[in-house]
């Protein structure tokens, strides 16, 4: 059966090869019939390009058999029948004058009578839609997650904060059918949202907090006495350890989970005239505006809060350690520096406790005077209450680590070297390291534990002192009356 088909490009198609009736044949009860399209009056001529290109090939291969007879059915015009309802019988085969075809997307071919056109087989007319879908734009940036954010480690920020403004107060009377005097009623505007700043566990670093933040302002006032609405609150979460410092002066420490402070207020609404009524001014039209919002420049230092903190020279292997006690996976490698950044493990106890120990970034001789890392790191010492001074028995003399480690905390800050603390001696799996430990301990004392991260060995003896350490704190913080930090 053979069916005539109009593209999106106005060429009309054949779908068949066989089975069309000869030309000039009334069509049949089974043979589909047509409109004819709106350009009637025009001659054109349509050409199969699909099947007019298998039927070329065919004939140009030695050896083939007859290529099938291609049906093209041109438009109305001479030549050809239109019947009573405006169905379009195909009369003749081919055109006779050169006509232009279109031979594939963005391509015409000129094709003299009674020739087809020289071309592959081109593409479907029509685009579909898997098509254009290859070549959609790409999408927008995607935010940042808590990891990825967790690797530009930031400590310090500078920030601006505005609170929000307050709406304007309306001046305006009422007005009702048979009520000529309905006096004022303005309502005041709502009042401008604070911006809080608050401690959140699940924020690691200052690294997501913005360098200016503006409250929510609070909408005018309306008619009928109906105060606008007061913005909302803006809340900014910061790490749990966050020091607040405007110029100088320390305003807020949040070093508990869950601590806020305001850090910029609201301005208050403007009053409608309605509050202005009074008995010597029985319609006034005085309203305010609304009053702008606090503005305050603070900046915001984190220390990492843990309750114990391992403080030793770069390479000394504190970062293996903390991977062999904890589930904490640090970058660990075999030169110094390695530690950038301050992590933070959780050491879980046989007594359902648990103990954070953290990870400082190495420190030099000279560091309080700001050299190699200098002083950003050692305030993260300031909030742990027990230290482990790990000390690398492959080193000669590695008593002297010791003791210019407490020197370092001293003059940092005095009194931080005198906390209690448990001296590791790390490394132990070397042969000149476990010869070195008599002597360490005959300088030291027996309370020097010796270890090695690397293998495990002795691991346990740091973690059962760590835990009595750990009792003791809580012990003497609950007698002072302080609440010991919980994880």
């Amino acid at each position: 059966m053979g069916m005539t088909r109009v593209s999106r490009t106005g060429l009309r198609v054949s779908d068949a090869v066989a089975g069309c009736p000869p030309a000039g044949a009334p069509p049949t009860a089974t043979q589909p019939t047509r409109t004819a399209p709106k350009d009637a009056g025009r001659s054109r001529s349509y050409l199969p390009l699909t099947l007019a290109g298998q039927a070329l090939r065919r004939r140009s291969l030695p050896g083939a058999g007859p290529a099938p007879e291609v049906i093209c059915s041109p438009g109305p015009g001479p030549g050809s029948d239109v019947s009573r309802s405006g169905a379009m019988v195909p009369s003749r085969l081919l055109s006779v004058g050169p006509r232009t075809v279109f031979g594939g997307v963005g391509r015409w071919t000129r094709v003299a009578p009674g020739q087809l056109p020289w071309h592959a087989p081109p593409r479907l007319l029509s685009a579909s839609c898997a098509d254009l879908s290859k070549h959609q734009e790409p999408p927008g940036k995607k935010p940042l997650s808590e990891k990825k954010l967790k690797r530009h480690f930031v400590d310090h920020r500078r920030v601006l904060i505005r609170g929000g403004c307050g709406g304007d107060g309306v001046s305006c009377f009422h007005s009702e059918p048979r009520k000529e005097f309905g006096g004022p009623d303005g309502g005041d505007g709502g009042d401008g949202g604070h911006v809080i700043l608050k401690a959140d566990q699940q924020v690691k670093s200052l690294s997501s907090v913005l360098s200016r933040y503006q409250g929510f302002h609070g909408q005018a006032g309306g008619r009928k006495n109906c105060s606008g609405r007061g913005g909302a609150v803006l809340y900014i979460r910061v790490p749990v350890g966050t020091l607040v410092k405007e110029g100088s002066e320390v305003v807020a420490d949040l070093s508990c989970p869950g601590a806020e402070y305001v850090a910029a207020r609201g301005g208050a609404g403007g009053k409608g005239n309605r509050f202005f009524l009074a008995n010597d001014n029985r319609a006034p039209v005085t309203c305010t505006p609304g009053q702008p919002g606090q503005e305050r420049v603070l900046f915001l230092e984190l220390k990492t809060v843990a309750h114990a903190g391992m403080v030793g020279f770069p390479n000394a292997g504190k970062s293996s350690l903390l991977r062999a006690i904890s589930n904490a996976r640090p970058a660990v490698a075999s030169y110094p520096f390695t530690t950038l950044k301050p992590h933070v493990g959780i050491v879980r106890c046989d007594d359902h406790q648990q103990i954070t120990v953290a990870d400082i970034p190495g420190i030099v001789r000279g560091a309080h005077r700001n050299r190699g890392l200098g002083s950003a790191f050692l305030r993260h010492i300031e909030r742990c209450r027990l230290l482990l001074f790990v000390v690398d028995l492959s080193e000669p003399e590695p008593w002297t680590q010791l003791e210019d480690l407490k020197w370092e905390l001293e003059q940092h800050e005095a009194g931080l070297s005198r906390r209690p603390h448990v001296v590791v001696a790390n490394k132990v799996d070397l042969p000149e390291a476990r010869a070195a430990v008599p002597r360490l301990r005959a300088r030291l004392g027996p309370s020097a534990v010796a270890l090695s991260a690397a293998t495990g060995e002795n691991v346990e003896a740091l973690l059962l002192c760590l835990q009595e350490l750990h009792r003791q704190h809580v012990a003497t913080e609950l007698q002072r009356g302080h609440q010991p930090l919980r994880w």
